[in-house]
């Protein structure tokens, strides 16, 4: 049959009818989105990809599989080569005090979560509760990987699974150093006095500028465009950014519990001070695995005023064990509570 006698004619469709003449959906003569470019962009494999799209997903698996290994094994490290000196320090605390301290411990990595959660959704990628748990916690399992790279990347990978675009992923990532480093350098200048850590007032400026969302749009914009990515779909707010900040402050507290736990002589705002200055020190150190060794120094020094050199020795590491334990076990409880809902 000749085409020339239908041209013009309505063909059927599901729900409405469009002529022959028409464009078609997904085109940008349709005015709707190109599909195949969007699909690709995202690096998602569609319902043709078959065999590679299949492939791709078991590399995947794959490779989450294999990062989950290594970066148990590197904490599981850290534990033996500190053995000795952390069986000494344990001895000395009762197992209340232990529980309280892992207990404020997870409370703590909860209020890091709720901070990177917080900066996700106001960039455009709200997350159920449980959902951002187990991409949190899990990921963050790579920072006892030599690097700072390694947690930015599984949650990425993960994110990815949850519909959230890698880029906005990493901005949410990177996003958590200023607003943690700025919110621990206040929390430690309000606690341990001016008289002696007056000089943290340096940084404050310039971490105050990098907390206004001009300025870190402005930033997240540029390092895309370098990386020949598109754009964010939504810019950081300061609503948002005041929420991820009011996380982070209560992240501090909860971890100067965990130290007043294991150092009650210190007193709790000293803990709280103590806590956050060392630990703003350890995170300026990418190469080293969550900063290992740079913030028990520190602690150590911050410390000295209120007990011996030895004893200090004892509440770091003991502090250190605690926190990979607290690691462990939120990332085993948030992938336990996943796997359930996805069930």
């Amino acid at each position: 049959m000749s085409d020339s006698g239908t041209a013009g004619r309505p063909e059927k469709g599901r729900g409405h009818s469009r002529t022959a003449s028409d464009p078609e959906p997904g085109t940008p003569e349709a005015g709707g989105p190109e599909v195949g470019r969007d699909v690709e962009a995202e690096g998602v494999v569609g319902v043709g990809g078959g065999r590679s799209g299949r492939k791709g997903a078991v590399v995947r698996r794959a490779v989450r599989i294999g990062f989950l290994v290594v970066a148990l094994g590197f904490g599981a490290y850290a534990v033996a080569s500190q053995w000795d000196a952390v069986v000494a320090g344990f001895a000395a605390l009762s197992w209340p005090m232990l529980a309280g301290s892992l207990v404020a411990v997870v409370a703590a990595l909860l209020g890091a979560m709720l901070t990177w959660r917080t900066l996700l959704a106001d960039l455009g990628s709200p997350l159920p509760l449980r959902s951002a748990a187990k991409v949190f916690f899990v990921g963050q399992l790579g920072k006892y990987i030599p690097g700072a790279v390694w947690p930015m990347l599984a949650q990425m990978e993960m994110g990815r699974d949850l519909g959230v675009p890698r880029p906005r992923s990493a901005a949410a990532f990177f996003l958590m150093m200023p607003i943690q480093l700025a919110s621990g350098l206040l929390v430690a200048l309000g606690t341990l006095g001016w008289d002696r850590f007056g000089w943290l007032l340096l940084f404050v400026p310039v971490l105050l500028v990098l907390l206004e969302p001009k300025v870190i749009n402005g930033l997240i914009g540029f390092g895309l465009r370098k990386l020949k990515r598109e754009p964010l779909e939504r810019p950081l707010t300061r609503r948002g950014m005041l929420t991820a900040l009011g996380w982070a402050v209560l992240g501090w507290g909860c971890y100067g519990v965990h130290l007043f736990f294991v150092a009650p002589e210190t007193g709790l705002l000293f803990a709280v001070g103590a806590f956050a200055l060392s630990w703003c020190l350890g995170i300026l150190t990418f190469v080293v695995p969550a900063g290992a060794g740079v913030r028990e120094l520190a602690m150590v020094a911050v410390l000295a005023p209120v007990m011996d050199a030895g004893q200090a020795i004892a509440v770091a590491l003991c502090s250190r064990i605690v926190i990979i334990l607290g690691d462990l076990l939120c990332a085993g409880l948030a992938g336990i509570s996943a796997r359930r809902d996805s069930v």
